[in-house]
């Protein structure tokens, strides 16, 4: 058999089930070693587009996903996804073709060195040099892109090695297995606990990625503590629980935020820097951390580790509970918190001005959708307000890019989330500056007739952009753009267009695009003079 019919069937045997990308010249073995393949070939409208939907395969399922470019420009368009995957610690396998060996050692059309330019947004990255590697290479970039923490791995196949013949097959498949941390280290984490006055928990992506929701919700409860949420651990303890303290991440002295300054020990949990910046909420670093993870903590002097309890998350937090003294703590000021920031949403609840409140179009969407609805937010204005006021049940339900947070994610992980959960509401939240980028994959969505829902905050304009400018300079430069009739650019697409004319509407029009089980977009002209508002209101916050 070829080189390209081994990597398939490699990919197979690691059950592969689909492959997002754009095929190309120099990958043609491969593309026809896929077409009586069990695996699907997902044919996107752009590479970046691949891996974001791979990315988000691999974060819904913990398994890899798989995106596919040809070599050059493909190659280079397909980074972006991948570094963004690798950042949001997304389990995901890119596969690039590159130019054959023969032409490699000189300027050469559409060639450049691949495996250096992904070294640096990859965990692992090789080129297929010779036949029989396939295999080893293959059970290592899943293997890798599987390991805690989980991230991208890169695998470039030049064009005249697909070709050549091979004999051989895959690997076996060993699973992974985390440790447990030792028993003095768990017994003095709990003692850490039982003593401080003021312990805190901050719950970042990592619970989601071991499945250990349920655990720290136990904990949790039995040991009396408030939890804080980074953008990417939404959902980890139910928004209703009387112990979340909801969402940190948007900056200023925001109500949560609070909680940080009256803590005598923070607990992180499953938590990446790159998700918060320890900068943002332990200042002078006074506060002393015990760091829960996979792997020890990041060094940074706003991040000051008393104790690192290192290995399986689930089972970690389950031998804490175990080893801490039961004791009463006093946490009425959390329930403080929660009805100044639930007060805060409801507010909006029968605001009818218009354009529609940031706060009003969440208020709406929350009050629409099921408990398992999976929400995706793009990346701008918006993803502050949904970050900061979108409240989640379960986890995985409201993904929110916080590591590289790159523009264009949403629309094209939607169609990755409705791949992988067809019986759930899955709804894209973006900017009509975000959702531009993307917006070619409106049609990959409708050839698989995937009824996502899309709603567009439409302003005109880089909207968190302009926020960021009139904070610094009280002026804007540059943000504003025009934009196309989305009614008719949704149709030309064959999805139903919906347009919100009045506040009033928005509510029954959600409800109405969920119910049509068909691709719908929602164009909702969005007031974001509530930008500034909230930066004054949260300049204004006491602790």
């Amino acid at each position: 058999m070829k080189v390209a019919e081994l990597l398939i069937k490699c990919l197979e045997h690691e059950g592969v089930e689909y492959i997002f990308g754009v095929p190309g010249e120099e990958n043609i073995d491969v593309m026809d070693a896929l077409h009586d393949s069990t695996i699907q070939f997902i044919v996107t409208r752009h590479e970046t587009s691949a891996a974001f939907m791979a990315g988000t395969y691999g974060k819904l399922t913990g398994k890899p996903g798989v995106c596919l470019a040809t070599l050059g420009p493909g190659a280079t368009n397909l980074l972006t996804g991948v570094a963004n995957a690798n950042m949001d610690l997304c389990p995901i396998v890119a596969i690039t073709a590159q130019a054959g060996l023969g032409r490699q050692h000189k300027i050469s059309h559409q060639h450049y060195d691949m495996v250096s330019v992904y070294d640096e947004v990859t965990k692992w990255n090789t080129q297929i040099k010779t036949p029989d590697i396939v295999p080893e290479v293959v059970r290592k970039a899943l293997q890798v892109a599987t390991q805690e923490k989980t991230g991208a791995t890169h695998i470039e196949l030049p064009e005249d090695v697909a070709g050549m013949e091979v004999d051989s097959s895959p690997l076996n498949i060993v699973p992974h297995h985390l440790s447990e941390a030792d028993e003095p280290v768990i017994n003095e984490a709990a003692k850490m606990i039982d003593q401080a006055k003021y312990p805190l928990i901050l719950v970042g992506n990592g619970v989601t990625r071991g499945e250990a929701s349920e655990e720290l919700r136990s904990l949790v409860k039995i040991a009396n503590l408030p939890v804080v949420h980074t953008f990417m651990g939404k959902g980890a303890v139910a928004w209703t629980d009387e112990h979340s303290l909801l969402t940190a991440g948007i900056g200023g002295n925001d109500y949560i935020a609070c909680g940080f300054g009256e803590s005598d020990l923070i607990i992180a949990i499953g938590f990446d820097m790159a998700e918060y910046s320890p900068k943002s909420w332990n200042p002078k670093g006074k506060t002393p951390i015990l760091h829960i993870d996979t792997q020890e903590a990041e060094i940074d002097a706003c991040y000051p580790v008393q104790l690192n309890v290192v290995g399986n998350i689930k089972e970690n937090i389950k031998n804490v509970k175990k080893a801490l003294t039961a004791k009463e703590r006093d946490i009425t000021w959390v329930s403080q918190v929660r009805n100044k920031a639930f007060s805060e949403l409801a507010s909006f609840k029968d605001d009818m001005e218009f354009p529609v409140k940031p706060q009003k179009i969440i208020s709406d969407l929350r009050s629409v959708l099921e408990e398992d609805s999976i929400v995706i937010s793009d990346v701008g204005a918006h993803k502050m307000w949904m970050a900061r006021m979108y409240h989640c049940y379960q986890p995985n339900t409201c993904l929110i890019s916080n590591g590289l947070a790159s523009m264009g994610v949403a629309v094209p992980s939607a169609i990755a989330a409705k791949l992988v959960h067809p019986e759930r509401q899955v709804v894209a939240v973006c900017g009509d500056g975000s959702f531009q980028m993307t917006s070619a994959e409106l049609e990959t969505a409708k050839r698989l007739n995937l009824p996502i829902v899309i709603l567009l905050w439409r302003d005109e304009g880089y909207g968190l952009i302009e926020w960021h400018q009139l904070k610094a300079f009280d002026r804007s430069s540059h943000i504003k753009f025009g934009n196309p009739d989305f009614e008719q650019l949704a149709m030309s697409y064959g999805f139903e267009a919906l347009k919100v004319d009045k506040t009033e509407e928005l509510k029954s029009i959600i409800e109405k695009a969920l119910s049509l089980n068909k691709p719908v977009l929602i164009d909702c002209p969005v007031d974001y003079r509530e930008n500034m508002k909230l930066t004054e209101k949260l300049g204004n916050i006491i602790c």
